[in-house]
């Protein structure tokens, strides 16, 4: 197996630190020659000036919120007026970010987690609302960890590298199983935990486990509602997922609460005290529907601005409160019930469909300045992964591209969510082709459709979606100007051995097995490579701090296109930042670099 770039993988060896340096120089040499990138930067600057806001949650009397000023780098968690958490005065710098929160029942105490420098193996402690103090913590090793707080607020459960622990505020922590979900009745007496595709229910005073469900290849999530019954929401039997209801002490005889929809799929619940919220995804667009809350029979529906995206439902009683967005609209308090309000487009949507090489029917997304026609500089992105879709989202680099005369489309490519767990699946292991061949499906009607022509046309994709982009310019190079990878998975015979490469071998397949890594090598980005094929101007951008993707992809197949003599070729580093949350001001410098480099190279 070819691989002359192995030295790349070791960041801390003198070669590699001297390399990195001259890739640097290459890059800010070019930088400061992207003509567009100061009225990008300034443009994002203005449509970033509403800042953002969270949906309210309740604990007793308390509202908690969290708030970002358009002049603040990280939100700040509020509870009612006082700020309770503020990662930019605990840190100046921005690189400490606030990854998640929980109240205790009664809104006195929060855990709370922090990350710094790019690393999401985030630390978790315990504030004293009141006073502001800190109780507890740090508790290392907690990555995005759920908390289920017992109701006397003197203790919780937590996850922690593959198992669930319960810890009391100042005092000692015990083990209590293999676990990578929890959730806890409101009386503190059933405790639902996930592991891979088993769900148990913990009778916590009667110290005995039910499965919820065991041993079934299906994404099945449980929680105990607070009427008391566990709600099962599964895509067991039901590809596009569906609502069941069981007795906790009967944990395993669901029944049928709210049907599969044959066209939309389920994608989350909230239960208020007379009615029940269902969220779905009809191809990545949100919509809310009321059902009744004994029989599950649909009631009406909760009607939104457009077509856009709506966050998780917080419930207090009867009301409900969520944030909605979408591509021109940013982040929205909506209450229900309350009117919605009517959101002025700026933007014209069509929505098309690309025929992939096996018939498939691809949804895909453009956007553009209305009145506008003819071939335009167009940015195509796609994620297709991990069962993840793309669902629209106020974007402050999508909007100055399309008002400065661009096009931005996204493709719903197979292997994400977009229509359900089957259309994950037809994406993923030895399946993974179809992901790169819907791309370039989309790609081509983008390019017949009259929209662009293949030097005016970007791949732009993030993480896996850096794999899509990576994969598509390898196979079908002539279809594409300019090209654009961040912390993107390239080297798929070595991912397992970084980052949490080996956490994705579901997805993926491992190359121990010999099946599955001629899998890996039919695409492999780095090792498809070849000298003298003109490749599409190329940017990758890599955060030195990422633990989820490790740069050593983009340093490998960076230096691999610039060794067959591919031209218009860089790579971004940036330090003290990682995969997850990032400063607001570097997300603009970001923002800003990619547009103006395709600006620049779509010609």
């Amino acid at each position: 197996m070819n691989d002359p770039f192995r030295w790349l993988e070791d960041p801390s060896s003198r070669e590699t630190r001297d390399w990195s340096l001259r890739q640097d120089d290459i890059w800010h040499r070019h930088v400061h020659r992207l003509e567009w990138r100061e009225e990008a930067m300034a443009q994002i600057r203005a449509m970033s000036a509403a800042g953002e806001v969270s949906a309210p949650m309740w604990r007793g009397e308390h509202q908690f919120i969290t708030r970002r000023a358009a002049w603040q780098d990280h939100a700040v968690l509020y509870r009612d007026d006082k700020a309770l958490i503020d990662p930019n005065l605990l840190d100046p710098s921005g690189a400490t970010v606030l990854d998640d929160w929980q109240p205790d029942l009664e809104g006195r105490q929060v855990a709370f987690q922090l990350s710094r420098g790019g690393d999401e193996r985030s630390a978790l402690y315990v504030v004293d609302a009141d006073t502001g103090q800190i109780v507890d913590g740090p508790v290392h090793e907690c990555r995005y960890s759920p908390v289920a707080w017992l109701p006397d607020g003197k203790a919780f459960y937590y996850v922690r590298q593959g198992a669930v622990w319960l810890r009391r505020i100042g005092g000692p922590e015990e083990r209590v199983c293999k676990g990578q979900g929890i959730g806890l009745s409101r009386d503190g007496r059933w405790l639902v935990v996930a592991q891979d595709r088993d769900v148990r229910i913990i009778d916590l005073p009667e110290s005995t486990t039910q499965a919820v469900q065991e041993g079934v290849q299906a994404r099945t999530v449980a929680a105990v509602g607070p009427d008391g019954r566990l709600y099962v929401a599964t895509d067991r039997d039901a590809p596009l997922g569906r609502l069941c209801v069981a007795d906790p002490e009967h944990p395993a005889e669901w029944r049928e609460l709210v049907p599969q929809d044959p066209e939309a799929v389920f994608a989350g619940f909230a239960v208020l005290e007379t009615r029940l919220l269902v969220a779905w995804l009809r191809d990545a667009v949100s919509e809310v529907t009321v059902h009744d809350l004994e029989s599950g029979a649909r009631i009406g529906e909760v009607p939104l601005p457009g077509p856009g995206s709506v966050g998780p439902i917080s419930v207090r009683g009867d009301e409900a409160w969520f944030v909605y967005t979408d591509y021109v609209t940013p982040s929205t308090v909506l209450r229900y019930p309350g009117e919605t309000p009517i959101m002025e487009t700026e933007i014209h949507t069509e929505r098309v469909e690309a025929i992939s090489a096996d018939g498939t029917r691809v949804p895909v997304l453009v956007l553009s300045r209305p009145g506008d026609s003819g071939p335009r500089p167009t940015i195509l992105y796609g994620y297709g992964g991990f069962g993840i879709p793309l669902t629209p989202a106020y974007s402050t680099y999508i909007l100055p591209w399309v008002l400065s005369g661009g096009v931005f489309a996204l493709a719903g490519v197979r292997g994400g969510g977009e229509r359900g767990e089957e259309w994950h699946r037809q994406g993923m292991r030895a399946d993974k082709q179809n992901s790169f061949d819907d791309f370039v499906a989309s790609a081509s009607l983008l390019i017949e459709g009259g929209w662009t022509t293949p030097s005016l046309l970007g791949a732009c994709g993030e993480s896996n979606g850096g794999l899509l982009v990576g994969a598509a310019i390898t196979q079908r190079p002539e279809l594409f100007g300019a090209a654009v990878m961040s912390a993107a998975v390239l080297d798929m015979a070595r991912y397992e051995l970084f980052g949490m490469g080996a956490s994705w071998r579901q997805e993926y397949g491992s190359a121990d097995v010999p099946e599955e890594l001629e899998w890996l090598m039919a695409y492999s980005p780095y090792h498809h490579v070849r000298p003298g094929v003109r490749y599409p101007a190329t940017l990758f951008t890599v955060f030195e701090g990422d633990t989820r993707v490790d740069p050593m992809h983009a340093r490998k197949m960076y230096a691999a296109m610039m060794e067959s003599g591919a031209e218009h070729v860089y790579l971004r580093r940036e330090r003290h930042v990682g995969h997850g949350r990032r400063a607001y001001s570097r997300g603009v410098e970001l923002a800003a670099d990619l547009l103006a480099f395709f600006r620049h190279h779509l010609r």
